[in-house]
């Protein structure tokens, strides 16, 4: 694809204007003047505070970040072998020294192959040994007995600010380890997930995020890691200067439980939600989580909690709907899925549904997920 460089005419116009010798005299008592020595070594040792600060981020934090390749093994209609094709790429980042790298779901997302490559130009195949789409972060390991990994330092997301500096390196449009530097624009922004998901508390920046940023790190004026760059708001598709990052704080919550058991330990209240509820609320004029029915065995079976029934006339009628737990109010499944996830299991909270337009307690012990 060729591009097509728009010249760039810039109109200088020069305006000359007197000054006495006082007002200038003033002004020189307070601007420092100029290098005199224009010379290539003088300039490369004169930079501002806010450039040493980029060039000091970008030494230490770079070493850490990864070009992520995703191919797909389609059948050749010649040969009918199977052939590796490039889906597309994305950016991730060394999470650990034994080889676990940390990107985006989406950036994987039906992957037959996938491939690795250092700051050294080294390639390595990944697997997958966790995935999350709902909040759009999976974890790949890679074997390097060859190579000594650079973690990236982690921050803390609750501590940013709007206003505060925040530096991105990834690989847009294919063009490894660029950085561009932006502010935190806003904070708690929701987007949705590839499982159409809210994630909540999502960083925006205006640091130039393109196709091929996603899964790279989002940094601090320290290097440390503050957000995972997944999204962009743009009808052309490249930066807007509106990006979205999901906050470290997420990950660090999430990645390790990736690690270990592949999924997210999000515990379980042992009921089943209705399929396509929106239509549903929508169809019967409600809010909150329509619990089709009760896993046998668990504490909302063994309670009385009742799921969805039909009346001798074949209508179907509604049971509980859960409305609160454990004082947060629930309208929908974005709402119960971010209660359960502050929660472990083990824990009992309260429960409170309506039926028959009566409010129901229940005091319910969370169960672990059933892990296949």
């Amino acid at each position: 694809m060729k591009t097509l460089l728009t010249p760039l005419i810039v109109v200088v116009t020069m305006i000359g204007t007197a000054f006495n010798s006082a007002l200038a005299a003033s002004v020189d008592d307070h601007i420092s003047s100029p290098p005199t020595d224009y010379s290539q070594a003088n300039y490369a040792t004169f930079h501002t505070d806010d450039e040493t600060n980029n060039i000091d981020v970008f030494k230490r934090a770079s070493a850490s970040v990864v070009n992520i390749t995703n191919s797909r093994l389609v059948r050749s209609p010649y040969s009918l072998n199977p052939q590796a094709v490039p889906q597309g790429s994305g950016t991730g980042f060394v999470w650990s020294k034994e080889g676990y790298i940390v990107t985006n779901y989406h950036v994987v997302q039906q992957a037959n192959r996938v491939t690795v490559t250092l700051q050294d130009g080294s390639t390595y195949d990944a697997r997958a040994v966790g995935l999350e789409p709902d909040k759009d972060i999976a974890v790949l390991k890679i074997d390097t007995d060859d190579v000594e990994l650079v973690p990236v330092d982690l921050g803390d997301s609750a501590q940013l600010e709007v206003g505060r500096k925040v530096i991105a390196i990834g690989n847009p449009f294919g063009l490894d380890t660029t950085m561009t530097v932006g502010i935190v624009s806003a904070l708690g922004r929701e987007i949705d997930s590839v499982s159409r998901r809210k994630i909540r508390d999502v960083i925006q920046t205006d640091a130039a995020i393109n196709p091929g940023n996603s899964g790279g790190p989002l940094l601090n004026s320290l290097g440390q890691l503050v957000g995972v760059n997944t999204a962009i708001y743009s009808p052309s598709g490249a930066s807007s200067g509106i990006g979205f990052a999901i906050p470290v704080n997420t990950v660090k919550r999430v990645v390790p439980e990736l690690i270990a058991y592949g999924r997210v330990q999000t515990p379980i209240l042992g009921i089943t939600p209705i399929p396509q509820p929106d239509y549903y609320r929508r169809l019967w004029g409600i809010d909150g989580v329509i619990v089709m029915g009760t896993v046998a065995g668990t504490e909302p079976a063994k309670q009385g909690m009742r799921g969805l029934s039909r009346s001798q006339r074949g209508r179907i009628q509604l049971g509980d709907v859960i409305v609160e737990i454990d004082g947060q109010a629930v309208t929908n499944e974005n709402d119960y899925a971010d209660v359960m996830e502050q929660h472990k299991p083990g824990d009992v909270v309260e429960v409170i549904t309506r039926r028959d337009n009566q409010r129901q307690r229940y005091q319910i012990e969370l169960q672990a997920p059933q892990n296949n």
